[in-house]
């Protein structure tokens, strides 16, 4: 059982709204103290389950108290430990809670996925740089056709956190939040493609190397993989299970096919290049349509109803936007199935 603690502060007469705020709601346990002559402190704990539907009932009865603060903390154990009343023996016409817009069980709160998609979106030199030593460890692995050492480049690469954070955006309506996704995504790929294909252009690169060759090949198998390592991201996030994310680097495989598709432009083999290309579209495509549908899925949406309609829209259009670029995207795969070719 994850629990959490919440901590307010707030000025001693607005002390009233946090019990206001709280009455009609079972925490599992409430502590306050006066620290100064200024500010009041008091500590919730919860499970981590009613923690998106307390933060918002707080934020409703507070937010307007000028200089409080809530502060979020994850418990590692409590002792002894909290009983957990069955939702099930309580269902005999109590009152509940003004918001009833409970987390789905499982769930980490909306502010915690926030704060952790932002910390994966930063982009900073940490993010380039990562995305440049990836790129490195990618490109020798691919001419020295070395499988682990490939593998050691998905891990590193930062390009999946863009991806879903892009996804979040896209479900909440926050503009903000897309830009900053859209930022880091383009500073990824460029810093990857401009590398890649100076490799490419300097280097002799043999375009029959199996670990090359099998990036310039796209199959209706890698639309599925890519759609179920994109929701796999976006439900590890969601649970607050952030080490699934490795395997999920690894599955869904962003960084390999962008090195191949920049190698081959250095070279010149245009051609293989857009086998390349129609593997990293697919993947971007997927990742951020099945993001969507899993946030989705999992109850994300914004606090405030103001926020409703915009975020709606946005995930309208976004839906039908992914999906039409991904039946593009598959018939263009059935046709280079079917001996299609592009000619430059």
């Amino acid at each position: 059982m994850a629990l959490r603690l919440i901590e307010v502060f707030l000025p001693p007469k607005d002390e009233y709204r946090v019990q206001q705020a709280l009455k009609d709601f079972e925490v599992l346990d409430i502590w306050q103290e006066r620290f100064s002559k200024e500010f009041i402190h008091i500590k919730i704990l919860i499970t981590s389950e009613d923690t998106e539907t307390v933060l918002d009932i707080l934020n409703k009865h507070i937010s307007m108290v000028e200089g409080h603060r809530i502060i979020l903390l994850p418990v590692v154990a409590s002792l002894p430990r909290p009983e957990i009343v069955n939702e099930e023996m309580l269902d005999n016409g109590e009152s509940q809670p003004e918001n009833n817009s409970k987390a789905k069980k499982g769930r980490i709160s909306r502010d915690e996925l926030y704060a952790n998609v932002e910390e994966i979106t930063s982009l900073s030199y940490v993010f380039v740089i990562l995305s440049l030593l990836s790129s490195v460890v990618a490109a020798i692995g691919i001419m020295q056709n070395n499988v682990a050492v490939i593998i050691g480049a998905m891990v590193i690469a930062p390009l999946l956190g863009p991806n879903v954070a892009l996804s979040l955006a896209t479900t909440l309506g926050d503009i903000d939040l897309a830009k900053r996704a859209l930022k880091a995504n383009m500073t990824g790929i460029l810093t990857v493609l401009s590398f890649a294909a100076l490799v490419g252009y300097m280097f002799k690169v043999d375009p029959n190397i199996p670990e090359l060759i099998s990036r310039t090949k796209v199959s209706l198998g890698d639309v599925i993989l890519a759609m179920a390592a994109g929701s796999a991201a976006a439900l590890s996030l969601t649970t607050g299970v952030a080490s699934a994310l490795i395997g999920v680097m690894v599955a869904v495989a962003l960084l390999p096919p962008l090195v191949v598709f920049g190698m081959l432009m250095g070279q010149g083999e245009w051609q293989l290049a857009m086998g390349a290309m129609l593997l990293v579209l697919t993947n971007l495509i997927c990742i951020n349509l099945s993001g969507v549908v899993t946030f989705l899925a999992q109850g994300i949406r914004p606090r405030k109803y103001g926020d409703a309609d915009r975020a709606k829209k946005a995930t309208q259009i976004a839906i039908v936007l992914w999906t039409f670029l991904l039946i593009l995207l598959v018939v263009l795969i059935i046709l280079s199935q079917n001996g299609w070719k592009v000619h430059f």
